[in-house]
């Protein structure tokens, strides 16, 4: 059948791998530094590979494709999960890729919070600030599930926050401002595993979308334990 399909150019590929971590469905894969579309029935044609790519390797074409398969791709994905951990235990319910331990408790962790305002209704579209940032926009309820939230993800990076089921809003159009008007030189997505926080994600990507810029950007998922998922 004929229809949209992401195509990519390998000489313009640096190999950063950005693509592959962005594509949800496995469809990109890293071989001999160069990204590969292994999988054209796991490539949906929604192109979230594409503003991620710092070199404008990926674009859409349209051209004969075998169909999207969804539930191939479901059945990869479970398959994945239940893959044993190397030391025999059985995987958790999601990916886990590792754990880092709290802090002890009679050691003070200093904040390493740049700027304020953090909450994105609250922070402005356009600040000194957001000029050469690494920008992290990150689901509220992360930095109380991961321990080691400040070190890990807030340390040199500007910081906007929020809860789209709570604050009952879309968050895009805001985003969509702060990374147009400022140079921003990535982002950093941090959410929690349920569903709803999926909200914050969606906004991120649509923001890249209608900024008109490619920006490297990527998404971490905490789970309710506090551990890193993939």
């Amino acid at each position: 059948m004929i229809r949209k399909i992401i195509k990519i150019d390998e000489e313009k590929c640096n190999g950063c791998g950005i693509c592959a971590e962005a594509c949800h469905e496995g469809a990109i894969v890293i071989v001999d530094n160069k990204a590969k579309l292994i999988r054209e029935d796991y490539c949906d044609g929604l192109g979230d590979c594409l503003p991620t790519c710092p070199k404008e390797a990926i674009s859409f074409e349209e051209r004969e494709a075998v169909p999207y398969d969804e539930e191939a791709v479901r059945a990869a994905k479970q398959q994945k999960n239940e893959q044993k951990l190397p030391c025999g235990c059985p995987g958790s319910a999601a990916k886990t890729i590792h754990h880092k331990n709290d802090t002890e408790d009679n050691v003070v962790v200093k904040s390493k919070l740049s700027q304020w305002p953090v909450q994105i209704k609250l922070v402005p579209s356009k600040a000194s600030y957001f000029d050469g940032a690494k920008l992290l926009v990150a689901a509220d309820c992360t930095a109380y599930a991961y321990g080691n939230f400040h070190n890990d993800f807030i340390k040199n990076k500007i910081t906007v926050i929020g809860c789209p089921k709570l604050d009952m809003t879309d968050y895009a159009e805001k985003l969509t401002q702060i990374i147009a008007e400022n140079d921003i030189k990535s982002v950093t997505v941090v959410r929690m595993e349920v569903p709803c926080c999926a909200g914050i994600e969606n906004a991120v990507k649509r923001a890249l979308k209608n900024s008109g810029k490619f920006i490297p950007w990527n998404v971490v998922t905490i789970s309710s334990q506090g551990f890193i998922l993939d």
